[in-house]
């Protein structure tokens, strides 16, 4: 299957979420969850999801709700970030976030309700109950104190100081990596795969982790608002600590094309097909958005 294919299916299974809710008086939250849920986005985390549990010889349609599950907490954490409180940013993909056209509180409402609503898909999925058990634990361990929350806290605290390689690597491996992460792992914790596959799956994860946001780092200050989606030059406008504040564009470059290489290398061994799995870590490396 392409990433296209994987693509579409995700999008048609999430465009059925929260359907019922659209003619009671809970509307309006159910239209913003969806309102940012259903706005784009690469879907690059269930289309993990879905490709590890295929490799490891599991059901694509039955790991779809878990594919729909990460995306779903994905979304909240795109919400949350945009909010006056985090980023106070007024664009996301190409549209305005959340809160600006729903207002704060039904955009916090939001983004409370898609990260319940994520556990709740997956523990209504059609897997076995140590599958389910085991998928939801991935997430938890991904989004908890030590994860991703933990990481946009830590963000927070280094605003307004200058931060080592080392201290920007402890947030980014919670903000953006512990998701990537937990994707690959619950794909295939979703077909009962090995010890030695999980731990292949979360090296991967972390590699394209790590490039991902170095990338996304890059495009702040390459990239133009049409291409990206929102506003670029913010991180150098509101003095935040980036990769390409330490190091500059050709440095950021040959880091990213380093982690690309170690990211296909550690599924050698573990798993018998990676060319969807090689050639979407090469994507993300030049991705322009």
């Amino acid at each position: 299957m392409t990433g296209e294919e994987y693509k579409e299916r995700i999008d048609a299974a999430l465009a059925e979420s929260f359907l019922s809710a659209l003619d009671l008086p809970l509307a309006g939250l159910a239209d913003s969850m969806r309102y940012s849920l259903l706005a784009g986005g690469k879907r690059i985390r269930p289309i993990l999801v879905l490709e590890f549990c295929r490799i490891c010889g599991g059901s694509v349609d039955e790991a779809m709700p878990i594919a729909c599950a990460i995306e779903m907490l994905h979304t909240y954490s795109l919400i949350h970030d945009d909010l006056p409180c985090m980023d106070n940013d007024t664009l996301r993909r190409g549209r305005p976030t959340n809160h600006i056209v729903y207002g704060e509180c039904t955009a916090t409402l939001a983004g409370d309700a898609l990260q319940a609503e994520a556990f709740g898909t997956i523990l209504r999925a059609s897997l076995s109950a140590e599958r389910r058990a085991n998928c939801a634990a991935c997430l938890a361990d991904a989004v908890g104190l030590d994860g991703m929350c933990g990481g946009q806290y830590l963000d927070m605290l280094g605003e307004g100081k200058q931060l080592t390689e080392e201290q920007l690597d402890n947030i980014n491996s919670r903000k953006t990596g512990a998701l990537l992460i937990a994707a690959c792992r619950m794909g295939v914790a979703a077909a009962g795969g090995s010890e030695k596959q999980m731990e292949a799956a979360a090296r991967y994860g972390a590699a394209i982790g790590a490039a991902f946001q170095i990338r996304d780092d890059m495009l702040d200050v390459i990239s133009t608002e049409a291409e990206l989606g929102k506003p670029i030059g913010s991180d150098a406008q509101e003095k935040k600590n980036t990769y390409m504040a330490l190091y500059g564009e050709e440095r950021c470059a040959a880091m990213v094309n380093k982690l690309t290489r170690q990211a296909k290398d550690v599924l050698r061994g573990a798993f018998a097909d990676t060319a969807f799995l090689d050639q979407l870590a090469e994507s993300m490396a030049v991705r322009k958005s």
